[in-house]
């Protein structure tokens, strides 16, 4: 009977110290967070509560197997087996505590910060940051799980005698990771690309929505989403809209006919964009900026806030102006001269002179 209460009341009471000091642990992180809103690490903290429980039970069994008789004819496999659950543990609260403390750091000066850029390169070290503690974490935690073996320790002479060698194998079949791997911690900590950012990689304009050490993930405007290594950042060259400010200049093409009332279409843009909430105000302009012998190029110059009010803009300005010179001016519309052009009757809102019959030369059948 006793060889069974033992073990019985080993564990229950394992469990019971788990349980009440992950209640207490909880409570008092609970306490501190309702009194410190301002400051998320309490709250995040509170997420660390079942590593810590995994952690204190599986020390507590840890400690008291071999006198409570839990499976006495298997001891070195119970402790061996704890060991590893307890090196686990110890590695998983390590990591949710640093990954606490990071998002907490982020999360304030996020909340303090009025440079969206600035925010958005944080926000990517952060991130990198993350992966690379939770990487070192998971190695460091593995290679104590070999060591636990004997056999891994009387091998760790010859291992760490032949290191270099196999650092030199490694470094050389995996050149292309560990390439990634470095052009990573450079986007990370060089500003080169961020979360967030837009850009245009081959042709295609999308979202920084992921980075990792070895890939990025761009989602383009049609929701698809485009992996390329972190490498093709370090090594080509790219559009980076939104750097160091999201503020863009957009242009709409128009070719018109030369008879075009351009300081109408002027006044024109310039009331559109008025009423347009897209505009930011800082700058526009309609200018003449090609002829040829039967159109000329206007050019309409357009500002906005970001990436996606100058899409916004420059399509519905388009749309407009196109649809005021069909209904106002069809005259100003392209076509192939056949004939001399319209006088003022026909045109009578231009405020340019009319092109005379001398400029036009002889019509067609003349001699």
């Amino acid at each position: 009977m006793e060889g069974v209460l033992r073990p019985l009341s080993v564990i229950g009471g394992a469990l019971i110290v788990t349980l009440a000091v992950g209640w207490v642990a909880d409570h008092v992180l609970r306490r501190i967070d309702e009194r410190h809103p301002e400051t998320p690490l309490w709250d995040l903290l509170r997420r660390c509560r079942l590593p810590l429980q995994v952690v204190l039970c599986t020390a507590l069994l840890r400690g008291g197997y071999r006198s409570a008789g839990i499976l006495p004819d298997h001891e070195e496999v119970v402790g061996q087996v704890l060991t590893l659950v307890l090196i686990g543990a110890c590695a998983w609260l390590v990591v949710r505590v640093a990954v606490a403390i990071v998002e907490a750091a982020y999360a304030r000066y996020a909340a303090r910060a009025e440079d969206a850029a600035r925010v958005r390169r944080v926000r990517t070290q952060v991130t990198l940051i993350r992966r690379i503690v939770t990487a070192v974490v998971c190695v460091v935690a593995v290679a104590s799980m070999l060591l636990t073996f004997p056999a891994m320790r009387a091998a760790g002479v010859s291992v760490l005698a032949s290191a270099g060698l196999l650092g030199i194998v490694a470094g050389v079949a995996a050149q292309s990771t560990l390439a990634n791997l470095f052009a990573g911690l450079q986007i990370a900590f060089g500003d080169v690309v961020r979360i967030g950012d837009t850009v245009v990689v081959d042709g295609e304009w999308g979202r920084v929505e992921e980075i990792t050490l070895t890939y990025l993930v761009v989602t383009t405007w049609d929701e698809r989403r485009i992996t390329m290594p972190v490498s093709y950042f370090t090594s080509r060259p790219f559009e980076n809209w939104s750097r160091s400010n999201p503020r863009m200049t957009g242009t709409v093409f128009f070719h018109l006919d030369h008879s075009t009332p351009i300081d109408l279409m002027r006044d024109r843009l310039h009331g559109l964009l008025k009423d347009l909430p897209e505009w930011d105000g800082r700058s526009w302009s309609l200018v003449i900026t090609d002829t040829t012998p039967t159109t000329i190029q206007v050019r309409a110059l357009l500002t906005a806030k970001d990436a996606d009010d100058i899409w916004t803009l420059r399509c519905v300005v388009r749309e407009q102006l196109i649809e005021w010179l069909r209904r106002e001016h069809p005259y100003a519309l392209p076509r192939i001269n056949t004939a001399p052009a319209p006088g003022l009757d026909q045109a009578p809102d231009r405020r340019q002179a009319p092109p005379t019959s001398e400029d036009i030369g002889p019509g067609p059948g003349t001699t």
